[in-house]
Formats: C-alpha cells, structure tokens, sequence
C-alpha cells in the first residue's frame, strides 16, 4: 500500500456509505488521523490510526491495508483492525440499547381504540 485517500478508504472498507458522506465527514471535522483532524485528500498508511465519530457512535480503526475498489464486508474487515478500547465502547453501548428496548409500550402502535383512550383519559385523571 502505498498511500490512499481518507475518504476514499473509508467507503471502500465500508465505514460510510458513500464516498461523499467520507468527504464530508472528514471535512466536519469527524475523523481523524493520528490525532490529528485531516483532510479528505490526506493519505493513509498502514498503522496509522483513524478515528470516526458519528452522532453517539464513535469507532477507532489501524489501517492494515487497502483496496483498489469498494470490496464485500468480509474482505474489508481484514483491512482494518478495531481497537480494543472502540470494540468495548460499541459492546457496552449496544447492551445499553438492548436493556432499553423492552420498556417500549404498546401505545402509540396505530390509532388508539375507544377502550385505549379511556384508559388514558383515567391515567390523566380526566375520569368522567
């Protein structure tokens, strides 16, 4: 490998959609390189450490290689290596959203009956 663009990389291991959402990401501000922010155009190597934060999720990846084009999901996780300290970050943060997900109610799915509007109307303290 001797040198790809960020944003080009990032769509071809499939961390972003497309390479416009890359590009634009990286020029937000949202990723960077080393520590450092970064521009669409920087080139990357392997061992350098990229840093992609979008809305709540962030993950940290070292470059291991790259790809002439955008390759299956497979074959891409073998060019990057998560670290340790963003895999634990996205397990404890799906379990969170698993933990969460059961306290959903029923109401709101659909039009409310007239049984279901009664019960609410009791639960305002709007009894008749």
């Amino acid at each position: 490998m001797t040198g790809e663009r960020l944003d080009h990389w990032l769509w071809v291991v499939r961390l972003t959609k497309t390479r416009s959402l890359a590009a634009e990401a990286v020029k937000a501000g949202r990723v960077q390189v080393n520590g450092q922010p970064a521009k669409p155009s920087r080139d990357l190597r392997p061992g350098d450490r990229v840093e992609l934060r979008t809305g709540a999720n962030r993950i940290e990846v070292i470059v291991r290689g790259a790809a002439p084009r955008r390759v299956g999901a497979a074959e891409a996780a073998k060019l990057y290596e998560e670290t340790p300290e963003s895999r634990e970050a996205r397990e404890r943060a799906a379990e969170q959203r698993r933990l969460v997900e059961p306290v959903r109610s029923e109401w709101g799915k659909g039009r409310p009956t007239k049984r279901d509007r009664r019960d609410m109307e009791r639960l305002r303290g709007r009894q008749r």
